[in-house]
């Protein structure tokens, strides 16, 4: 297979291309000028309209789906050579942003490396190879990241749920200098200790960093329940922000175990605690036992993996914000979250009203939350935008 040949799309194919899409769909290809079966994945290519017009690289994955990638929109190159441009890129989106080296870095499609993921923790990087595609170029990428950034070390965390149901290969290692078990972070001017070799993706979402800062008015001299509380990202900051009491909730022990470690580390692990358990179990206890606090924050992970679970997801969500209703005292404040990429913002809305009406509550809508500058959204690409939080106050 030459390095750079042409992938020919279907007449009328090109139309989502030339809008600034950068997927090209396996049924969009016309198999009889270019098979899919010649290339191997991670092979890049020249996409092509059906009338032969140039509309830029890809790289293939041709036993998927989404069998092309584009990565260089109206022009030819080599994946290889983009990348320090691309990386350079987005730290620079990054640091228009942030003031401090804690952020995602690269956010695959909108930052025009499909499937690639880099978290920054200072002068460390966690990196996500989320297809075999764009893991083919793995020296690349860590030799671009190490001139950009000369990091102390590089982990790489290649073992997504996303990689094993497309029967890739777990790894987890460190492919540059050293990582520590845990590294340090600070979001919102609170200190963190993430476990980056075993936690959970990278070992910190900082996906609702903006989100997280808002907590601020809404939890001072307040009582908060953090639910799927993780390592504490929502439930240290509220403490930190002046909640009178904080109980973070999770199914996992070591999660838990984070949990202090935070609130150690911001000295407010006098107002915080932990409780281990399943979520829906264990806010129906708080419940029976006549629990109620000023402010529940509910960010569970996604409940909606795929568009055939969309209804069934919807359930999941007005069962969980019912219950954090039910433990909301007058004029308390239910955060509701989603990472679910498939969920529309205003399904959230209509699943936490109808939530309402089962527990004969009154909520109005106050504020809105999305996923921050390290997480731009490429506007033609829908499933860039994927992260909701909603604050309602109980009137």
């Amino acid at each position: 297979m030459p390095q750079h040949a042409d992938l020919f799309l279907r007449k009328g194919a090109e139309r989502r291309l030339r809008a600034g899409h950068l997927w090209v769909f396996s049924n969009e290809v016309d198999t009889a000028r270019s098979p899919l079966a010649a290339f191997a994945a991670g092979d890049c290519a020249s996409v092509r309209a059906s009338n032969g017009a140039l509309l830029g690289s890809v790289y293939l994955e041709p036993n998927s789906l989404i069998c092309a990638r584009l990565y260089a929109p109206g022009r030819e190159a080599q994946l290889g050579t983009e990348l320090p441009a691309a990386l350079a890129n987005a730290l620079a989106t990054r640091q228009l942003a942030f003031e401090q080296p804690y952020y995602r870095l690269v956010y695959g499609d909108s930052d025009l490396l499909p499937g690639l993921v880099v978290d920054r923790f200072g002068n460390y990087l966690v990196v996500q190879f989320n297809n075999a595609g764009i893991e083919r170029y793995e020296r690349e990428i860590i030799a671009a990241l190490v001139a950009l950034l000369a990091p102390a070390g590089i982990l790489l965390r290649a073992d997504s749920r996303n990689r094993r149901e497309q029967g890739l290969e777990d790894r987890v290692a460190v492919v540059h200098g050293e990582v520590p078990e845990q590294l340090a972070l600070e979001e919102n001017g609170v200190r963190f200790l993430a476990p980056v070799h075993a936690g959970q993706k990278t070992g910190w979402f900082y996906d609702h960093r903006m989100a997280r800062a808002r907590l601020a008015p809404y939890v001072k001299g307040r009582d908060v329940l953090d639910v799927y509380s993780y390592i504490g990202g929502w439930g240290i900051q509220a403490a930190a922000f002046g909640a009178s009491s904080v109980c973070c909730l999770d199914s996992s022990a070591t999660a838990l175990d984070g949990v202090d470690v935070n609130a150690r580390q911001n000295g407010v692990q006098d107002r915080v605690t932990t409780l281990q358990g399943s979520a829906a179990e264990a806010m129906e206890a708080l419940v029976a036992e006549g629990r109620r606090f000023g402010v529940v924050i509910l960010d569970p992970p996604a409940f909606i993996q795929r568009k055939r679970d969309i209804k069934k997801g919807i359930k999941a969500y007005q069962r969980i914000n019912g219950l954090g209703l039910k433990l909301l005292a007058p004029g308390g404040v239910l955060v509701s979250g989603s990472c679910s990429m498939h969920l529309e913002r205003a399904d959230l809305v209509a699943a936490v009203q109808a939530a309402a009406v089962r527990a004969n509550r009154q909520v109005r809508l106050i504020e809105q939350g999305a996923q921050g500058a390290d997480h731009p959204i490429h506007p033609a690409i829908l499933e860039t935008e994927y992260l909701k939080a909603l604050f309602f106050r109980v009137v």
